[in-house]
C-alpha cells in the first residue's frame, strides 16, 4: 500500500550517498527510496559542492526526482547562508514547482539554517521534520559536544564555550543559541535515532513531546556463509577514520597486550579519509601501527553492499569513539550480521549495546579498559557465542518508515 497516501514529501540531506558516504546521508536516501519503493510521490534533494551545470542552482539526476542543490553555507558559526543567499530565491521557486505536503529534512549543515523559514514562507500548511544526527546546535566543536582540550562536555552554557572558543564571547553563543532556535521553531516535529541525543536537546530547550526516538532503519541483508578463521581472533573497525573515532586508542590497546595475547588477534581497518587528515594525525597513527603491524591489516574504504561478506569473517567489531555518538550506523550494521560489538560506555553506544549481554562496553577513551576487553576476547572464546545469541536485529528501513508515518500527518 501506498505509505503516503495521496501527499508528496520532499526528503532534503546535506549530501548525496553517491558523493557523501556519512550516516545522515545514506539515511536519508534509504528512507527516500523505500518511499518510492513502495509507490509513494516523494522526491530527494541533496546540496552538493560539484560544480552546476550552466552555473544554476539546481541539477537533476535518475528519474528527475533526485535533485542536486548547488549552494553553500558560508557561516559556519549560526550556520547561515550569506554569499550565496540568493540562491534561496530559486529553492522557494523549486518550492512552488515541486509542492511538497512534507518536507523531511536530514539536515541545515551546508543547507543553511533558514530552510526552515524558506519552507513556511512558501508552503505555510506543509509539515516540516527535521531529524537531528549529532549536537551541532548545541555545540559549536563539530557538534561534538567535546571540549577543546578533549575532554567530554555535559552539557553546554555560553562561559563554557566561551572558554573553548575565546574569539567569540558568551554573548555571542546567547545569540547564537537564540538564532538558531528562532529558526527551528519552524520544524513541526524532531527525530532522534538515540535516546541519549533526545534528552540532550530536550535539556537544551526542545520540547520532549515534540522529539520522537526512532532508529535509522537498515536494508535487508544477504546472509552471507561465515568465514571466520579458527587459529586467530579477527577484529572489524569500520568508519571514518578521524581524531574523534578513536582508532588511536584501539592501536594503543592493542600494543598493550601480552604477546602471546597479540599473537591471537588481528584487526583489520575499513575506514574511510584518512588521507584528509592533518598530516598530524596521519603521522600519529602510522607510528601506532609500526610497532604492531604484523597483527593490523589496513583495507581502507567499503561499499555498503560488500559489508555483510566483510563481516561474515570478522569475530568482533570494535567501536572506540572518544565523543557522545548518537547512532553509529557500523553498531546496526553489526547487529544485522549478528557481529559481537566492543564499544565505548558513552552515548547512543551503551544505549545499544550492553556490557555482556549483546557486547561489551569499556571505559571510553580508555587504552587499558579496551585492552582488557580485548584479554578477555581472545582468553574466553565461548564469550563471542555467548552474547550472540542475544543480539536482535535492527529495525529495518520499512519499519523506521512506519514510524515516520504518524509525524508525516499528525498536527
Amino acid at each position: 500500500m501506498e505509505p503516503l497516501k495521496g501527499k508528496r514529501l520532499l526528503m532534503i540531506a546535506h549530501g548525496h550517498p553517491d558523493f557523501n558516504k556519512g550516516g545522515a546521508e545514506i539515511a536519508a536516501y534509504r528512507l527516500y527510496k523505500e518511499l518510492r519503493d513502495q509507490g509513494s510521490d516523494a522526491y530527494f534533494l541533496a546540496r552538493t559542492q560539484l560544480a552546476p551545470h550552466g552555473g544554476a542552482a539546481f541539477s537533476h539526476r535518475a528519474d528527475g526526482r533526485e535533485i542536486l542543490f548547488h549552494t553553500n553555507m558560508d557561516d559556519g558559526f549560526i550556520f547561515s547562508n550569506v554569499k550565496t543567499r540568493h540562491l534561496w530565491k530559486d529553492f522557494a521557486e523549486l518550492l512552488s514547482i515541486v509542492k511538497p505536503d512534507i518536507v523531511h529534512l536530514h539536515h541545515y549543515f551546508l543547507l543553511g539554517v533558514e530552510i526552515f523559514q524558506v519552507i513556511k514562507n512558501v508552503l505555510p500548511n506543509c509539515r516540516v521534520i527535521l531529524t537531528l544526527h549529532e549536537y551541532l546546535a548545541i555545540c559549536h566543536q563539530h557538534g561534538q559536544m567535546l571540549k577543546t582540550n578533549g575532554k567530554l562536555c555535559y552539557k553546554a552554557n555560553a562561559r563554557d564555550c566561551n572558554r573553548c572558543f575565546p574569539d567569540f564571547e558568551p554573548g555571542d553563543f546567547l545569540l547564537r543559541e537564540h538564532y538558531i532556535k528562532q529558526q527551528f521553531a519552524h520544524v513541526d516535529h524532531f527525530v532522534s535515532p538515540s535516546k541519549f541525543l533526545k534528552q540532550r536537546y530536550v535539556d537544551w530547550g526542545l520540547a520532549n513531546e515534540q522529539v520522537h526516538v526512532i532508529e535509522n532503519g537498515q536494508l535487508p541483508l544477504d546472509q552471507a556463509p561465515e568465514k571466520r578463521p579458527q587459529n586467530v581472533i579477527k577484529l572489524g573497525y569500520f568508519g571514518q577514520l578521524n581524531p574523534v573515532k578513536g582508532i588511536d586508542v584501539l592501536l594503543k590497546a592493542i600494543g598493550l597486550l601480552e604477546p602471546s595475547v597479540r599473537s591471537k588477534l588481528h584487526l583489520e581497518i575499513h575506514g574511510a579519509n584518512f588521507d584528509q587528515q592533518t598530516s598530524d594525525f596521519q603521522r600519529k597513527i602510522k607510528k601506532l601501527i609500526k610497532p604492531i603491524k604484523r597483527h593490523v591489516t589496513f583495507v581502507g574504504s567499503y561499499e555498503p553492499h560488500e559489508l555483510t561478506r566483510i563481516m561474515s569473517t570478522m569475530h568482533w567489531a570494535v567501536v572506540p569513539s572518544t565523543w557522545w555518538e548518537n547512532s553509529p550506523m557500523v553498531i546496526q550494521e553489526a547487529q544485522a550480521n549478528h557481529l559481537p560489538l566492543i564499544v565505548s560506555d558513552i552515548g547512543g553506544m551503551v544505549e545499544k549495546v550492553e556490557h555482556e549481554v549483546n557486547g561489551l562496553t569499556f571505559r571510553v577513551g580508555s587504552p587499558v579498559a579496551l585492552a582488557e576487553a580485548l584479554t578477555r576476547v581472545i582468553e574466553e572464546p565461548e564469550l563471542s557465542e555467548q552474547v550472540r545469541l542475544n543480539i536482535k536485529p535492527p529495525l529495518t528501513i520499512r519499519e523506521a518508515l512506519a514510524e515516520h508515518l504518524p509525524l508525516y500527518f499528525s498536527a
